[in-house]
């Protein structure tokens, strides 16, 4: 198998990994006492860190990718601050809460830090992995 289609499948296995457990965690975090909201921060840049390697898989991005994702990902949590009608409407749907959110809280930064470095090491992984 070439090289570059053994790295997509790894990352394509990857995400069918990392979506359930994120999708799971936001779905049962309330049931869960010592889990909170936050830690979904971290499954979340896991997954945009894995799905944009799914698209440009090379060496150099398993470094830019994470850095990337955590610098979106900030700019989307202050972008919770604003409220126009049209982030609004895009709020009322499940996808528009899950990728823009909707409250503010600086408490989310630690956990994209971390989410992005494991996003890192995960991307790390399926590199280093690939020639075996």
């Amino acid at each position: 198998m070439p090289l570059l289609q053994k790295i997509h499948w790894r990352t394509i296995i990857s995400l069918a990994i990392i979506l359930p457990i994120g999708l799971s965690y936001s779905h049962y975090r309330y049931s869960i006492s010592w889990l909170n909201q936050e830690v979904g921060g971290i499954f979340y840049e896991i997954f945009w860190c894995l799905f944009a390697f799914l698209f440009i898989p090379t060496r150099r991005a398993v470094w830019q990718i994470p850095i990337w994702v955590f610098i979106i990902t900030c700019l989307l949590e202050f972008l919770q601050l604003w409220h126009p009608p049209i982030l609004n409407w895009l709020r009322s749907f499940w996808w528009g809460k899950m990728i823009l959110g909707s409250v503010f809280t600086w408490a989310d930064f630690p956990y994209y830090v971390v989410g992005s470095g494991l996003g890192w090491l995960w991307l790390h992984l399926i590199w280093g992995a690939k020639s075996k």
